[in-house]
């Protein structure tokens, strides 16, 4: 049987594929990456927030395509039940779908002021309010989860589809300088630990493409 395809873009500045390919490594699918460059004009334009271009990530399987990063969430956690992307308990259950759907349809200020670019850092960055009310926002998110469900993941001992949503958020914090409690900081150091990210990090590192915008610091 052939591999699954994962179409993602840059691992530098690419929020939603880190999104959708954290959730195939979760799941434990095999699969292959086709990378579209940054420098195509449909990956420059959704990553400068200039388009809802819908091109990444997706996923192509056993014929069956499945676009948008909630949609792949909830396919592989129907193929791959075993590896638990939502948890078992149905409160728990509903509430990580609801934070999740927060994370997918929200959170635009922090989008614009803060772009995912994991090479970069901006020591003392000065956040907008409309952004740091976001901020706010996902960081009460998470400290409930942790609180509620015990960590050390947000729904539990395992990383769920949440965590994967969530998880380009941690890279902007680190990037921007974003000061956070001791809870939050734990949280963040755990998921840039967990190998899959990593494994994200290191490549998005030795990337050589660049998007001059997304480098500016302002």
């Amino acid at each position: 049987m052939a591999k699954a395809v994962l179409t993602i873009s840059s691992k530098n500045y690419g929020a939603w594929s880190l999104r959708g390919w954290l959730l195939a490594r979760f799941a434990g699918l095999d699969f292959t990456e086709k990378v579209i460059p940054p420098d195509d004009p449909a990956m420059k334009a959704e990553m400068l927030l200039l388009s809802a271009s819908m091109l990444v990530p997706a996923l192509q399987h056993n014929g069956i395509k499945v676009w948008d990063t909630l949609a792949i969430a909830e396919y592989l956690n129907e193929i791959k039940p075993q590896a638990k992307l939502l948890p078992a308990d149905a409160k728990a259950r509903a509430h990580c779908r609801a934070v999740c759907g927060e994370m997918h349809s929200g959170f635009a200020s922090l989008r614009a002021a803060l772009p995912m670019n994991i090479k970069a850092r901006f020591p003392g960055f000065k956040v907008w309010s409309r952004a740091q009310t976001d901020i706010d926002r996902v960081l009460a998110i998470w400290s409930e989860c942790l609180a509620s469900y015990g960590g050390p993941y947000l729904f539990g001992k395992q990383p769920t589809t949440a965590d994967a949503m969530y998880a380009p958020v941690v890279t902007r914090l680190l990037t921007y300088d974003v000061p956070v409690n001791s809870t939050i900081a734990a949280y963040c150091k755990r998921i840039m630990e967990l190998p899959a990210m990593q494994e994200w990090v290191a490549a998005a590192q030795a990337e050589v493409d660049e998007i001059d915008e997304l480098d500016a610091e302002f």
